[in-house]
């Protein structure tokens, strides 16, 4: 009975201490580019993304430091690190790939339970938060690390939030 949460400690352990290598950030860089090339049309074209940035010293820090704790730190230390075997885990090819439909199958009912804001079920909001779990899982699975996955969704969030009118959705 204590396998599963012994495993699950050390999977968080063993992902928050992997260091990415250089070779990892340019990765998760390449993910981040590939998103925005997919989903910055998609998002605009449905008129979920808009143009609307908040520059004060204010909001922008309030913006950083909180969504780097949630969703960046939590979501994917939940959806990506306690779901998905570790890299170094042995596991089958099946197991793990059943281990990430579970996670991105999760992650979506995340954003869809029913105290979660009415804009969070819109078409947009689910195809980019589909699109960004797919590309925090490749480079969770590409790293190992806690951090490639966390940056890649913080740094998505701030944009929305800061520059491509997240913040006013939350005000509605």
């Amino acid at each position: 009975m204590l396998k599963i949460p012994y495993r699950l400690v050390q999977r968080l352990i063993l992902a928050g201490r992997t260091l990415p290598s250089q070779k990892d950030w340019l990765i998760a860089i390449a993910i981040l580019i590939l998103f925005a090339l997919i989903y910055l049309p998609i998002g605009f074209s449905l008129g979920f993304l808009q143009v609307q940035p908040k520059f004060t010293w204010h909001i922008v820090l309030s913006v950083i430091m909180a969504t780097f704790f949630m969703p960046g730190l939590v979501e994917e230390g939940i959806f990506r690190v306690l779901l998905i075997p570790h890299p170094t885990e042995s596991v089958s090819a099946k197991n793990l790939w059943i281990s990430v439909g579970i996670s991105w199958i999760l992650f979506m009912g995340y954003h869809i339970h029913p105290f979660t804001p009415a804009f969070f079920k819109e078409s947009a909001f689910l195809i980019g938060a589909g699109l960004l779990g797919v590309g925090c899982t490749i480079a969770y699975l590409q790293s190992g690390s806690l951090w490639t996955p966390v940056v890649i969704h913080w740094l998505s969030v701030v944009a929305w939030l800061i520059l491509l009118g997240g913040l006013e959705k939350f005000e509605i």
